[in-house]
């Protein structure tokens, strides 16, 4: 009999993440891509990264610490993850230079320069030296270090320059000091439309100025990680704004886990920095490039390239949520789904905001993790609070990197006098969900909104998210239970027909994979998620597979899942889809269960499964059932934005083969919404047209 538990089934979270944001990385050598669109890929890369060092990286080390020997199925313990991601992590930077430095190269033939100070002509030089003593002399901050001048404090991903100097009047002193460079200046001082120059590079040409009387006889840029990971004890209610507030505190003086240091660094420099960082030799990393390269959004956003991106796509309106229309009417006349974000997050926020304007709105109850900083929906809600509607807001204030914009908008919310929830204790509330009630007639009416992605529509435009609209009876039954749990005191409470974790949704999954076996070969499994590591839901696919049922996962990122196992995996398929747009919509399809096709806000993650509050949603009606389903067939067809996992654990890009006909999940889909829209209109404009006409005739 097969050992199920055995580690070798299994792949190491942490390596899957970073193989994960390899194919980010990878997104960059894509030579038909626009330079700009390359240089972007670059960007999210080094801002996962970032994120992954601050939490994941922390993490281990605190595990390492506390002598935490195995920390996953893998078996592997923190000290060889913390190895291998070290080992991989250098491998691949030879990779992210090349690419960064290739992009650049064809940039200045296209007429864009990302340059140094020195490479510029003499009239870019004086406009440099104009700013620099006009922008960056008042701002950057020189700092000196001795017995008399302590070390500064350096908060998460503070950038600086670290220098080494000697007096000019004494030349065998030798000082050490180090310049701060504010996050409110530009990473990239732009000379003109066409010019960019690293603001450590003008800085470091200005040093002597910054420290008169002494010469600069080394300088090196430097950057430093933090431990970002806030662990809050959660005591009262009443005080839990405080300890975050507390929490947010202590994320400044987290422990530092990386340094990134320009290349050719005097040694000197770097035992200096490092006798007050105290940082892992092993995870001080060294860069020929300009670091912090999660900030090239600046350049890729220059209007006057915009050439070199891909032109952006406008998310569009259709039926029944068009333009002109009552979100209310659409929602009463039947359930509907939008798939974002090539359908607008307009009618979301339009469902808000007409509640909170309509005098028949007695009550808005909805969840918010992540918002955007002027969110339309937030200030909606103010409003309707202001209005007298009653107003009941989940606002999770443990939204990781979230927390002190989620912070601000629950106190603006409980100021307008909305009754503002700030989580459960011991777990984070990640479902999505609102509820609008309103009288009408003197009958009550309910208009409920589910997704699989945040209330956020600057997110909205580059996610791939579903929304779902219904007013059907049941899951109006289910909202209203699932509000009370929210705000009052409820043990052991149980949706009916919508599933929450963590209670419901992890027994619900593994019974309709249970369900499939039992159809073996004919059993066909579809999960569309963004991660899967729970070693249950893998288990429970394993067996599936062995006994002979079809699973196709469509995993963008972390997939602990080893396919194409003899004996064990040969029936399963997994794939990740990395492109223009982020895909983030969990939808999972059994064949055989009652109701085939769910959404959901969870990730096949314990974390999701059993220490959130999450929701899962039957799509019962048909036709919105078979929607999903074409958009799954869809995906698990493309050719073009796909990687298949193999048994070695290697993601490999899918070709075409010769004669193949391209298909680009996201460009189908765009031109799929393009052609509907353009029909709709066209129609509708033909309709008023001979409307016109009959009135004309008949007048």
């Amino acid at each position: 009999m097969i050992n199920l538990n055995n580690p070798k089934y299994y792949i190491n979270r942490e390596l899957s993440w970073l193989k994960f944001n390899s194919r980010v990385l990878a997104q960059s050598n894509i030579k038909k891509l626009p330079l700009l669109e390359r240089l972007k890929f670059i960007a999210i890369y080094a801002t996962n990264l970032d994120e992954f060092y601050m939490i994941r990286v922390a993490g281990l080390k605190q595990l390492f610490a506390a002598r935490v020997v195995e920390s996953g199925p893998d078996r592997l313990t923190p000290l060889q993850q913390l190895r291998e991601i070290r080992a991989y992590l250098n491998k691949e930077k030879t990779e992210l230079v090349n690419s960064y430095k290739e992009i650049v190269s064809k940039l200045k033939k296209e007429g864009l320069f990302i340059t140094e100070y020195d490479e510029l002509d003499a009239n870019l030089q004086k406009k440099a030296d104009e700013y620099f003593f006009e922008h960056l002399f008042p701002i950057v901050i020189p700092i000196a270090v001795d017995s008399t001048h302590p070390f500064p404090h350096l908060n998460n991903l503070s950038f600086a320059l670290a220098v080494k100097l000697t007096d000019k009047d004494n030349k065998t002193e030798t000082k050490y000091g180090m310049v701060r460079i504010s996050r409110v200046l530009p990473r990239f001082v732009q000379v003109d439309d066409s010019h960019y120059i690293p603001v450590e590079s003008l800085v470091t040409k200005h040093i002597e100025s910054l420290f008169p009387g002494f010469v600069a006889e080394s300088i090196a840029s430097f950057r430093v990680t933090r431990n970002a990971d806030i662990v809050i004890e959660e005591e009262e209610a009443d005080d839990f704004m405080e300890i975050l507030e507390q929490g947010l505190k202590l994320r400044k003086k987290g422990a530092f886990v990386r340094l990134e240091i320009s290349k050719g660094a005097d040694e000197d420099i770097i035992e200096f920095l490092n006798s007050h960082l105290k940082i892992f030799p092993r995870d001080i990393y060294e860069y020929d490039i300009p670091l912090n390269l999660g900030t090239l959004w600046q350049i890729v956003g220059n209007q006057h390239f915009a050439h070199l991106t891909i032109e952006p796509y406008k998310p569009k309106l259709l039926p029944p949520f068009e333009e002109n229309s009552s979100v209310f009417e659409a929602i009463e006349n039947g359930e509907s789904i939008l798939i974002h974000p090539y359908e607008s997050f307009e009618p979301v926020t339009k469902l808000i905001q007409s509640a909170s304007k309509d005098p028949k709105t007695l009550s808005i109850r909805m969840t918010l993790y992540r918002v955007e900083k002027n969110s339309p929906i937030i200030s909606a809600l103010i409003d309707a609070a202001n209005n007298g509607i009653q107003v009941t807001v989940m606002v999770e204030l443990k939204a990781r990197f979230d927390e002190e914009n989620n912070l601000v908008w629950a106190k603006s919310l409980e100021k307008a006098g909305a009754h503002v929830v700030y989580g459960i204790s011991g777990l984070k509330v990640h479902a999505k969900i609102t509820q609008v009630i309103r009288k009408v007639d003197n009958k009550l009416k309910f208009y409920i909104h589910l997704a699989t992605g945040n209330y956020n529509g600057a997110t909205a435009k580059i996610y791939s998210d579903v929304s779902f609209f219904t007013s059907r009876e049941e899951i109006v039954t289910d909202s209203t239970t699932f509000f009370h749990i929210l705000t009052g005191f409820a043990k052991k409470q149980r949706l009916k027909y919508l599933s929450m974790s963590p209670t419901q949704i992890k027994p619900k999954l593994l019974s309709m994979i249970n369900a499939e076996i039992a159809h073996k070969e004919k059993g066909r499994i579809i999960l569309k998620a963004n991660s899967l590591v729970d070693q249950d839901v893998i288990k429970a696919l394993y067996k599936a597979s062995m006994a002979g049922v079809k699973c196709d996962l469509i995993i963008r990122g972390i997939c602990c899942l080893k396919p194409g196992i003899k004996g064990v995996s040969e029936n399963i398929n997994v794939i990740s889809i990395v492109g223009k747009y982020l895909e983030h919509a969990r939808i999972y399809y059994f064949e055989h269960a009652p109701i085939k096709m769910y959404i959901s806000s969870a990730d096949l993650m314990p974390r999701n499964l059993e220490r959130r509050i999450e929701l899962m949603t039957p799509i019962e009606d048909e036709r919105l059932s078979r929607t999903l389903r074409e958009i799954l067939d869809l995906q698990l067809a493309d050719n073009e934005l796909s990687w298949k996992l193999y048994e070695d654990e290697i993601y490999r890009k899918i070709t075409r083969k010769s004669g193949e006909k391209e298909i680009n999940s996201h460009e189908i889909l765009e031109t799929f919404i393009n052609k509907m829209y353009k029909s709709f209109y066209k129609i509708r404009a033909k309709k008023e047209a001979n409307l016109a006409k009959k009135f004309t005739r008949e007048g």
